[in-house]
């Protein structure tokens, strides 16, 4: 059975960049279920329209339609591997089917205190003419275009601490259910890019 990669991480916790690392080194595609939903909608699979249906009533898509978009990302020729998973599975229940379809080698878990993701996402600011991002921070802008920085709404302390809050709440127990399974690795995601990179590296050096 192909052998696949799960990773974990809050948002704010540099997910994107360490996924090209591990999508990188192992030969493994990156698949997000968003993408393949977007994309089976968009190009009106079979799998799509009934997808579409749920989406529009503002509903969750059944584990059954993200199961079966799986199963057809598998066959595809890049696959062959197996894949890495960023942002799935979010319950014990999709861990169990996705167990079905190919073998979870290991899950990387990007740990961050909650203080410091908080500091990286409220502090963005975009440039409203341009959508450039900047950081008060660490990336400050230049001061000619200060005038016109925004920051979105999704960059709200308030809107950042209830996605902390449900992001806990859905991986605390798939963590430790994944932990008893001894496939779950911790990996502290403050230091540096490159620090956690080489972490992560070391993490994964047996995994073909």
């Amino acid at each position: 059975m192909k052998e696949s990669i799960v990773l974990f991480g809050p948002p704010g916790a540099g997910k994107g960049t360490q996924a090209d690392l591990i999508s990188e080194l192992t030969g493994k595609p990156q698949v997000s279920t968003g993408d393949m939903l977007r994309n089976a909608v968009s190009k009106k699979s079979q799998l799509g329209i009934e997808a579409k249906k749920y989406m529009e009533a503002g509903l969750l898509v059944p584990d059954k339609i993200i199961i079966d978009l799986i199963k057809n990302r598998l066959d595809d020729e890049d696959s062959v591997s197996g894949v890495l998973f960023d942002g799935f599975p979010r319950t014990i229940h999709q861990a169990e089917e996705l167990e079905k379809i190919t073998q979870v080698k290991v899950v990387i878990s990007l740990v961050v205190p909650d203080e410091e993701i908080i500091e990286r996402i409220v502090g963005r600011r975009m440039d409203s003419e341009t959508g450039d991002i900047f950081h008060i921070t660490f990336n400050p802008p230049p001061e000619e275009i200060s005038h016109r920085l925004i920051q979105r709404k999704d960059d709200t302390r308030e809107t950042v601490i209830q996605r902390l809050a449900s992001y806990h709440e859905q991986t605390k127990p798939l963590g430790e259910w994944y932990e008893k399974l001894g496939k779950l690795i911790s990996i502290e995601g403050n230091g540096t890019i490159e620090e956690v990179g080489k972490n992560i590296t070391e993490a994964i050096s047996h995994i073909g």
